[in-house]
């Protein structure tokens, strides 16, 4: 990622440690990349699930004395928000330069229809399979996420099945036509002589 493209990167985030794929990201916005991250549900927060939990419950408490709901803080519950939040406190958010780092960012749950038939990719400094030691406790997102009360985890999970057996069926294709293709090259390759033959004749 150190060239800046004009096509934004997608992330797949499954696997990825929060914080570790949030300070990349800030800094990849912060400079002009535009990042759209996708499956944000499956990222992973180090330490087990009950702790996770009770931090959250802890910023629950934290309110504004005057006018909650006006004031904030505003305490989101789905995992796309979450991770915003978590990118937001990496960027300069109360001025231009971190308001319009903040507008080339992007993320979802799940993969919808623009990102399903793009290119993803991974951050090898954030995977939690490399990052963190094996044995350690982690949580995912979208657990800690339904617990406090975001409702649509089981809405997110069906549509994405719908997707992995649409993107099973399109590589299945993808598959059958590379292998028909290479074959017909053989085949030309193969009767490349006689058509020189064929060619001196006039045909």
């Amino acid at each position: 990622m150190a060239t800046i493209s004009a096509a934004p990167i997608v992330i797949d985030g499954k696997g990825h440690l929060l914080g570790r794929l949030a300070s990349i990201v800030a800094k990849q916005i912060l400079s002009g990349q535009k990042v759209v991250v996708v499956r944000s549900e499956l990222i992973n927060a180090s330490g087990s699930f009950f702790r996770a939990k009770l931090r959250y419950h802890e910023f629950l408490n934290k309110r504004h004395l005057v006018n909650p709901k006006k004031s904030g803080p505003f305490h989101h519950r789905a995992p796309s928000r979450i991770l915003y939040r978590t990118i937001r406190g990496m960027v300069p958010h109360k001025t231009a330069r971190g308001a319009a780092a903040l507008e080339r960012l992007k993320l979802f749950e799940g993969v919808p229809p623009p990102y399903d038939r793009k290119k993803k990719m991974v951050v090898p400094q954030a995977l939690r399979v490399l990052r963190l030691k094996p044995g350690r406790k982690y949580c995912t997102i979208k657990r800690l996420s339904h617990e406090v009360g975001w409702s649509y985890r089981d809405v997110v999970d069906r549509l994405e099945e719908k997707r992995k057996v649409k993107a099973a069926a399109f590589h299945e294709r993808k598959v059958a036509a590379t292998k028909v293709r290479t074959q017909a090259l053989k085949d030309a390759a193969a009767a490349a002589p006689l058509s020189e033959k064929l060619a001196v004749y006039g045909y």
